[in-house]
């Protein structure tokens, strides 16, 4: 793990072609990726890997671990929810990583593909082959994959564009007011606690919609409509409004009745590639949330 700050001692270079010609240790894909992550700072803020630097700014690095980005094919069963020659939709279970990452590069949903679809790792980028959106480890439900260059440009095209509609299903801590509202709040990397994103002034803009489906005594169940994607979105915002999510530990909502956070890719609506067909694919709850909830319905009664 490596960490530095340096001074820009030039004007209106990409802020990736700067970084990746100091530090040789570095390919620009790997420091592309950095940024994004959150991990490279310019003046305290993310910006974009193409964003123009000014002489005198201040460039925080911070290097997690060294990047490798060799996937291992590994026999990891998975749930498969539709399959076409371009693109598959899997059933994430929780406790199951994506991609692989510094400290965790197997076990991960990546390694499970690598081994079921060898030519994926032409797919999309190193590392994250077939990769066009992603959910946390304990989050469960429906993920697409790009199964060829191709559907990985449309997948990515619709994401862009917001086209792909996903809907989750979210346990909060106590009672959201209004009932359904929409929380317009930008996230970037909190720069206290480096394991966390939070609502951060100059962040990327993000937005999340919310409903209110059902109430309990102490806790309301929604259903979360995020129109970006950004890193731990859904957990960020409602945290910020005072109603994280329930089982969520590392931002407010740690229950004794839940081992993981309560939120679940409940459905998801994409254009199938090449020709765009909409279809809509649906999730439901896995046995450990929906005890959950009858845990809350027996206090009830």
């Amino acid at each position: 793990m490596t960490t530095e700050s340096i001074i820009c001692q030039v004007q209106d270079e990409r802020l990736d072609s700067y970084v990746a010609g100091i530090r040789n240790d570095l390919s620009r894909s790997q420091v592309q990726r950095l940024i994004k992550e959150g991990h490279i700072l310019v003046n305290g803020q993310i910006v974009r890997p193409s964003a123009k630097l000014q002489q005198m700014d201040r460039i925080n690095i911070h290097v997690p671990e060294a990047l490798d980005e060799t996937v291992v094919p590994e026999d990891i069963p998975l749930r498969i929810v539709y399959e076409d020659e371009h693109v598959l939709v899997v059933d994430k279970p929780p406790g199951l990583t994506v991609h692989p990452a510094p400290g965790h590069p197997r076990g991960t949903l990546v390694n499970a593909l690598i081994a079921r679809y060898p030519a994926l790792e032409s797919v999309g980028a190193p590392g994250r082959p077939g990769l066009v959106h992603r959910l946390d480890k304990d989050t469960s439900g429906l993920l697409v994959v790009a199964l060829t260059p191709e559907a990985h440009a449309n997948l990515s095209r619709q994401l862009r564009e917001r086209t792909v509609a996903k809907v989750y299903l979210a346990l909060v801590v106590g009672y959201p007011e209004p009932s359904e509202g929409l929380i317009e709040a930008a996230i970037s990397r909190d720069p206290r606690h480096r394991q966390r994103m939070g609502v951060v002034e100059g962040g990327r803009a993000a937005a999340t919609r919310y409903k209110t489906v059902r109430r309990f005594k102490g806790y309301t169940l929604l259903e979360v409509r995020p129109h970006t994607g950004r890193t731990h979105q859904i957990r960020v915002h409602m945290s910020s409004i005072g109603h994280p999510v329930a089982g969520d530990s590392r931002y407010g909502g740690r229950v004794p009745f839940l081992k993981r956070q309560f939120l679940h890719a409940h459905q998801l609506e994409v254009g199938l590639p090449p020709g765009g067909e909409q279809v809509e694919f649906e999730s439901p709850l896995p046995p450990d949330l929906e005890e959950a909830l009858k845990l809350l319905e027996r206090r009830e009664s």
